[in-house]
């Protein structure tokens, strides 16, 4: 069965990133009810916290990498439920014991209207007391306004079924509101062909404080931003939390 591009695309850039997990994990123990997983892709997150015995949905826009998220359950033997949604506009019917948004999926909704469409479904979800938890890139705040002085980063790559897939980054670009990171996505097969093509991915610039400012007016108040390290491969993010007034 050929795994869908998306899948393996995904799997090299984001899957081997672990450095946010302990923070996860350790925000997943104060949940009351099912923690939700936005942006959750083929599962690094969800999965991870399933096999520490929590109740996990898993939401993304993308339904391959959410039929592997659900391939893997099942080798693994746990159970999660998974919901192909928007992140701006879902609705599970049940309530939420946390939501989590890992690695800047936020600043992938297109602004801050896209935000407060996501922050409104949210609330619906959420008890009193609840918490929702973002991360935020911030290694990047050094590269915006230099962005030709920062350091070319490592490429990404990983082989499946001999054939080796690498994602080069190459530049950053600063645009309104946002800033768009550009990268160069590399197949070579087992003959030695090889294929390349451009990538675009653009983060909105934000911060914990500008996004606990839009939450207030939905009934959220924000408790004291977290943080997770950056890595030799990784940004570092700020994550904010949000509890549910």
């Amino acid at each position: 069965m050929t795994v869908p591009a998306s899948v393996i695309w995904h799997d090299v850039e984001c899957g081997s990133y672990d450095a946010d997990l302990s923070l996860w994990r350790a925000l997943a123990e104060g949940a009351r009810g099912p923690v939700l997983d936005v942006g959750a892709g083929t599962g690094r997150v969800s999965l991870d916290l399933a096999r520490r015995g929590h109740e996990v949905i898993a939401l993304d826009a993308d339904a391959d990498l959410l039929r592997e998220l659900d391939a893997r359950a099942t080798a693994a033997s746990l159970r999660i439920d998974t919901v192909c949604a928007d992140a701006r506009d879902f609705d599970l019917g049940r309530a939420l014991g946390m939501i989590i948004v890992p690695m800047q999926t936020l600043q992938l909704l297109g602004g801050p209207d896209g935000r407060a469409a996501f922050l409104r479904s949210a609330a619906r979800h959420l008890a009193p007391g609840a918490l929702l938890a973002a991360a935020l890139a911030d290694a990047l705040e050094g590269q915006l306004d230099n962005p030709l002085e920062a350091a070319p980063a490592l490429p990404d790559i990983r082989e499946v079924e001999g054939t080796i897939y690498a994602s080069h980054p190459i530049g950053i670009r600063v645009e309104p509101g946002g800033v768009v990171i550009e990268r160069i996505r590399e197949t070579v097969a087992p003959d030695g062909t090889r294929h390349a093509e451009g990538d675009e991915i653009r983060l909105d610039r934000t911060d914990a404080a500008m996004v606990a400012a839009e939450a207030a007016t939905l009934g959220f108040s924000a408790l004291e931003a977290l943080a997770v390290p950056a890595t030799d491969e990784y940004v570092g993010s700020e994550v904010v939390l949000l509890c549910r007034s």
